[in-house]
């Protein structure tokens, strides 16, 4: 078994996950800009304004915005041929709506992009990824009406200005938070009603269907995806009860890919909207608007399965929904109690592509994990290095046995990065260390773990190291 030429092998990353310089060159504020690091058990404070005597893990997160030529070289001395990056709204228009874009926000990003290619390396650009500008609140966030045309003013910015350096495009990432983490997702609040993340979800599939339309007409060329938060689930048991359980689960978060790919609300849906009594603030030609902006491609993240079953209804927490009611007796589990769940892979690659007959996408996959370093100062990740290769495995069957249409794999966190759950950096997924503590404290020096030499084989011999091993 073998990838197909051509095959996207790189990393992922995030704006708010890497840059820091919150505040430099112009940059205005974003949501996750209010966001403290999770201390003692607690969640993540979410901060009306910046407090002094509270640590934003955003501010500096890996200093990327400093470093980024040095960690783009060490991507390409990995042999990356694609990297997945977000571009910062508020770098972009600080405040959402400002009147005219920030010129050295599109110079940081001009940077970024012409460095990757030169390197050989195809830039995949996440439009917005977790930070939406807090000079949106005045509109309440997603859930006003007029930000559905400053998002799509903004990726206009982008499509024209990056157009024939960008090809890949995703609009926003892991859409479906909207029901898990709603103030990651679009500044919704978190005791927010159903109803309030319904409306501002229905308002980034307009933007999204919008952007998609306006993409496709600037440059037949570029070709536009969504991004799914992998959730993917078995039954309990074969009890039919557990199995409708499992159904109605995997319904609360499919319905998001189902509207971008199929361009309308799933029936499901809309009996369930009347059940609750859900009223969509649709206008006059919003369904020819879902209807015309379907993707190119499916990508997803994905990081582990669920068990549902009958006690699962209702029940969807964390920003991988892990509470439900149920564990998997069959599986290791992460530092973070993450289910490692290799075989899942291919399941989670089957349901996508034959549930939507397009390409998919492996955007975000890795483990998080403590990494220590030995006497020497050395870091060998071996067990980073087994989930990997195990999943990758799973991968080439997807491909070769299944006759899954996989575009691409890029790991998530190739440089370690601060996470998006907790802002703590200790749950580390890279193939290169960062010399930096949760509190920020540290040298931001960059090294190599062992992984990075397995991974750089990996995409050297594209994929063939695998099964060499």
């Amino acid at each position: 078994m073998a990838f197909p030429a051509g095959f996207l092998w790189g990393g992922a990353t995030s704006a708010e996950q890497i840059e820091g310089a919150y505040d430099v060159d112009g940059k205005g504020l974003s949501t996750a800009d209010m966001m403290t690091l999770a201390e003692n058990g607690a969640p993540r404070e979410i901060t009306d304004a910046i407090d002094s005597d509270k640590f934003y893990p955003t501010h500096d997160a890996i200093k990327h915005y400093e470093h980024y030529a040095e960690d783009i070289a060490l991507f390409a001395e990995l042999g990356f041929k694609v990297y997945r990056f977000s571009m910062a709204w508020t770098r972009v228009f600080p405040n959402g709506d400002d009147a005219k874009p920030n010129q050295k926000g599109l110079d940081f990003y001009d940077k970024i992009v012409d460095l990757c290619l030169s390197y050989g390396i195809e830039p995949l650009v996440t439009i917005q990824h977790f930070d939406t500008p807090m000079g949106l609140e005045k509109y309440g966030f997603w859930q006003g009406r007029e930000v559905v045309d400053l998002f799509v003013r903004y990726a206009e910015v982008l499509l024209r200005h990056f157009d024939g350096r960008v090809r890949y495009w995703l609009t926003f990432n892991e859409i479906n938070n909207m029901s898990t983490m709603p103030w990651n997702a679009g500044g919704i609040s978190l005791d927010a009603s159903e109803n309030d993340k319904m409306q501002a979800a229905y308002h980034q599939f307009l933007a999204s269907a919008k952007v998609v339309k306006l993409a496709h007409e600037l440059n037949a060329e570029n070709k536009v995806g969504m991004m799914y938060n992998g959730h993917f689930s078995y039954p309990n048991s074969p009890d039919p009860a557990d199995v409708q359980g499992t159904e109605d689960f995997q319904k609360l978060m499919m319905f998001y890919a189902d509207i971008q790919v199929r361009g309308k609300y799933p029936n499901y849906k809309l009996k369930e909207f009347e059940r609750k009594h859900i009223v969509l603030p649709e206008h006059p030609g919003d369904k020819e608007v879902l209807a015309a902006g379907t993707v190119d491609f499916v990508s997803f993240s994905y990081y582990l399965t669920h068990v549902t079953g009958q006690k699962t209804q209702g029940i969807l927490k964390g920003l991988n929904g892990l509470e439900t009611g149920y564990t998997n007796p069959y599986l290791k589990k992460s530092d973070w109690g993450w289910g490692i769940n290799p075989q899942g892979l291919r399941f989670a690659l089957n349901t996508l592509y034959y549930r939507y007959e397009k390409p998919v996408m492996i955007v975000e996959n890795g483990l998080g994990a403590y990494d220590e370093k030995d006497a020497n100062g050395q870091i060998h990740d071996d067990y980073r290095i087994d989930y990997l290769k195990q999943h990758l495995l799973e991968v080439e069957k997807a491909i070769e046995l299944d006759g899954v249409d996989v575009m691409g794999y890029t790991a998530w966190g190739p440089i370690d990065l601060i996470a998006a759950s907790s802002g703590s950096i200790d749950k580390r997924y890279g193939f290169i260390y960062v010399d930096v503590d949760n509190h920020g404290n540290g040298t931001y020096q960059r090294e190599k773990k062992d992984s990075f030499a397995w991974y750089q084989r990996v995409i050297a011999t594209n994929g063939r190291s695998l099964t060499e091993e």
